[in-house]
């Protein structure tokens, strides 16, 4: 495909939505043509399960139930926005991808990885991240970090999200080429400027 894909991953808090914000409109000022999306997120039935799959009230929601409910998300996204974008030569900025579900559902809920990565290719149709951007913050901070009503995932434990925390560290060591680690620091542009010359080694 034409286009560039950029994904952003991280933990809770982690700068994530600051940073991928920030990243689209530099983007759109050098007159690229970029769409921004969020995953869960990104079309009608996508934030609908969005809505779903964060709402406290759904605490039986079986692991298993989450998995799919992520996956399918992310197959209507990538069919009705990612995919058409790609083909179209654009860049398509993303907060949060597969890289999420390998580490929540995956290291965090001990799923298997191998049946998350299958599932993963089938509803990805061969779409994969050109870079994608870690961000890099404490734990601790992170999730002190949370000012409002935490959402069914935050509200995990801290060995969960230590668990996906470690989860990340070890998709980055294994995909050393694509998965580029991110302090984040206190200035946020000093964390924007870093990201930046990365992608402009893509772009």
């Amino acid at each position: 495909m034409k286009g560039k894909f950029i994904t952003f991953e991280g933990s809770e808090c982690s700068g994530k939505s600051t940073q991928s914000k920030l990243l689209y409109e530099y983007l759109l000022e050098k007159k690229y043509k970029v769409v921004f999306l969020r995953e869960p997120g990104g079309t009608k039935v996508s934030e609908a399960i969005r809505d779903i799959l964060l709402d406290n009230r759904n605490k039986s929601i079986t692991r298993e139930t989450e998995l799919l409910l992520y996956m399918a998300s992310r197959s209507q996204t990538v069919s009705e926005v990612i995919r058409p974008a790609l083909e179209a030569g654009k860049i398509v900025v993303c907060d949060r991808f597969l890289d999420s579900t390998l580490v929540y559902q995956g290291y965090g809920l001990g799923i298997d990885i191998k049946l998350i990565k299958s599932l993963g290719r089938f509803v990805t149709d061969g779409v994969n991240p050109d870079l994608t951007i870690l961000l890099d913050l404490p734990l601790e901070k992170a999730l002190n970090g949370i000012h409002r009503e935490k959402d069914r995932i935050e509200n995990r434990s801290f060995q969960y999200h230590r668990k996906v925390k470690n989860g990340y560290l070890k998709l980055a060591r294994q995909e050393p080429k694509r998965i580029k680690i991110v302090k984040l620091v206190e200035n946020k542009f000093v964390t924007q400027k870093k990201i930046r010359e990365l992608v402009g080694k893509i772009l």
